[in-house]
């Protein structure tokens, strides 16, 4: 009894464990939401940005100048107290003092500092310009720009910060800091922002500027939209938007602070100052030189706070598989582009645009009905259709033509059991190249525009009453009028076009043994020629065929013996209603084997006729073996 309760326990045990992970499993590996999209059915696109970011973390910075190439004396003071000296060493971690420091992590109780080489003397202070430049290998749209020095360090008292949108070709002025902003700069200390200046660099006083004492680690932040008018309503301000985009920072210090008194210095007792590391001062070292580690740029930290720049058509960037691993915006809303910044392939029926709060401006596919892969846009026709749709397509497919592929070209019309998406939606029209007048039929019937006397969907054949003539301008015309012409019944109507526009069910069968030849008709017949028909006729109530007898399978004689076949150019005569009934068939351009009789033979006329009891059938190669086996046995005959 205790064995199965046992059991019962751990198999209820290992169900409750399976049901918590796939609990589990479903609450940690359902996908979150996508922001540039609602979370509704329709998935309607609305505007998203990726995540605030300080861009400048752990990225290099290049300076122009830092200490410690060879290892240098550095001091720091604050007023007339002294201070201890240390030794910058580019070669000793502990001592290096790399731009690397700029953009690490900071941590305010382990402040770690770059630190330029020292500054030399010079008639009106202590001047040099030094260069620090920050790639954001991406394109940002900043909010602001921060550096923090170090403390018990001079202050800059000329710098300016430069930014570039087309990673470093060219810079383009941020912002000026200086106690002389007219003098260094040429701009007013106090100049009013307007919407006239939006985009324009100002000036501020060093003395007014929050950069603190000497004694702190002063901090100055540059705000890339305080002041500007046009702030509140950013995403309608396209000036706005191109001034805070940057792909790269220049910070350039043109000059610190002027000293107010001389540092005193004390010596300090330690091996980094021994005199391997730096040269004794001399008795002739003037007092700027001797004083000059003193004046250095020292900087704690340099952040840049922004965003990716997505156009509002992404929530976040992601590092490239390709192209060294460069950041690209996950675009969405059917855009594409580093920063989002154009449609994707095949979407340009309205135009691109940056989402806003109100509208995410998704870009919309073109409507080509699956027959076209490319297409452009056209804002005039955009206009037009009260700003709804602009898309061209490019280079329809399956015979389709149109702005949106949508009819079929010429010489193509719609077969209307299938959708206009389909690929077979246009079927060729066929007109024929004679009874034609064009090569464009009805796009919904198929109906080639026929020249007179020609009929037929495709123009293929002559109307009533209409004979087939040699003329490619006119090949039907009227059948001629003859008198006196009786033909059964149809006696009365006076004309040999009447007779041969007689109708097919009064036409009667044709023999069934004229589409066939055997042994045994082929003794009975006279004759059995391979003719070429040429062209055609009317006289009277018979059509005259120009023939060319290609091979005599046997040859005919006439009652006086003499032969009225022979190869090359002949005529064929034939009633024109048996042609008309088409018993037998006969059309020019084409060859025929033909079996008949001698009485056949027209009299008067050179040539020879054809009639329903004749055979006349096309001709096919691969009948000239069964003609010779003919031959060869025609002493059968009988």
């Amino acid at each position: 009894m205790r064995a199965p309760l046992l059991l019962m326990v751990a198999v209820a045990a290992v169900a409750a464990s399976a049901a918590e992970q796939d609990f589990r499993s479903k609450l940690f590996l359902d996908e979150p939401a996508d922001p540039c999209y609602e979370d509704n059915a329709q998935l309607r696109p609305r505007r998203c940005i990726p995540d605030f970011v300080n861009a400048a973390f752990k990225r290099t910075v290049l300076a122009s100048s830092t200490c410690g190439a060879v290892p240098t004396r550095y001091c720091e003071s604050t007023g007339g107290k002294a201070e201890a000296c240390q030794v910058c060493d580019a070669n000793q971690a502990k001592l290096a003092h790399p731009a690397t420091h700029l953009t690490d992590l900071n941590n305010p109780n382990n402040l770690t500092c770059w630190r330029s080489e020292p500054m030399q003397a010079h008639p009106y202070g202590y001047q040099d310009n030094v260069t620090l430049v920050l790639s954001l290998d991406k394109t940002y749209e900043l909010t602001y720009i921060s550096l923090q020095f170090c403390a018990r360090r001079f202050k800059p008292d000329s710098m300016a910060i430069y930014k570039s949108v087309d990673y470093g070709n060219t810079w383009q002025a941020f912002q000026f800091y200086s106690s002389t902003c007219r003098k260094d700069y040429g701009k007013a200390p106090r100049a009013n922002i307007t919407k006239a200046n939006e985009q324009e660099a100002l000036c501020v006083d060093v003395h007014r500027a929050d950069f603190g004492s000497n004694s702190v680690a002063a901090r100055v932040a540059f705000s890339t939209l305080e002041g500007r008018p046009s702030a509140a309503d950013f995403d309608n301000s396209p000036v706005l938007q191109d001034w805070v985009t940057a792909t790269d920072i220049k910070v350039v210090f043109n000059r610190l602070q002027p000293p107010q008194q001389t540092p005193r210095v004390e010596p300090v007792a330690d091996d980094a100052l021994s005199s391997n590391l730096l040269t004794p001062l001399n008795e002739s070292d003037q007092a700027g030189d001797r004083f000059s580690s003193f004046y250095h740029y020292a900087v704690s930290d340099l952040a840049v706070g922004g965003r990716c720049k997505c156009n509002g058509h992404a929530s976040k960037c992601l590092p490239s598989a390709r192209d060294n691993g460069q950041l690209l915006c996950d675009c969405r809303h059917n855009t594409a582009g580093r920063d989002c910044e154009k449609c994707k392939q095949f979407h340009f029926d309205r135009p691109w645009g940056r989402a806003t709060l109100k509208d995410a401006n998704e870009c919309k596919a073109c409507n080509c009905n699956n027959h076209a892969r490319g297409c452009r846009f056209n804002m005039e026709l955009y206009k037009l259709s009260g700003r709804v749709s602009g898309g061209i397509c490019l280079k329809c497919r399956h015979f389709t033509a149109g702005r949106h592929c949508h009819y079929c070209r010429e010489g193509y019309y719609r077969d209307n059991t299938k959708p206009i998406t389909n690929r077979k939606a246009c079927k060729p029209c066929g007109c024929h190249p004679i009874g034609s007048s064009g090569k464009t039929c009805n796009q919904t019937s198929g109906q080639c525009p026929c020249k007179d006397g020609v009929t037929g969907t495709t123009c293929n054949r002559c109307a009533k009453d209409y004979i087939q003539s040699r003329s490619h301008i006119a090949p039907c015309i009227r059948a001629p009028m003859t008198s006196g012409y009786d033909l059964g019944s149809q006696a009365d109507t006076g004309t040999a076009a009447a007779a041969a526009a007689v109708a097919k069910d009064q036409c009667g069968a044709c023999p069934a043994a004229a589409k066939r030849l055997n042994m045994n008709k082929y003794c009975r017949k006279d004759f059995a020629v391979l003719v070429r028909v040429t062209g055609r006729e009317m006289v009277g109530e018979w059509v005259r065929f120009s023939v060319i007898v290609e091979s005599l399978f046997k040859k005919p004689r006439s009652n006086n013996g003499a032969n009225f076949l022979r190869s090359g150019p002949t005529q064929m005569w034939m009633l024109a209603t048996d042609l008309n009934c088409k018993c037998p068939k006969v059309r020019t351009n084409k060859s025929y084997l033909v079996v008949g009789d001698r009485e056949s033979s027209v009299p008067g006329r050179s040539g020879f006729e054809v009639s329903r009891r004749s055979i006349v059938v096309e001709w096919q190669n691969e009948w000239h073996s069964r003609m010779r086996r003919f031959q060869r046995r025609a002493r059968e005959c009988r």
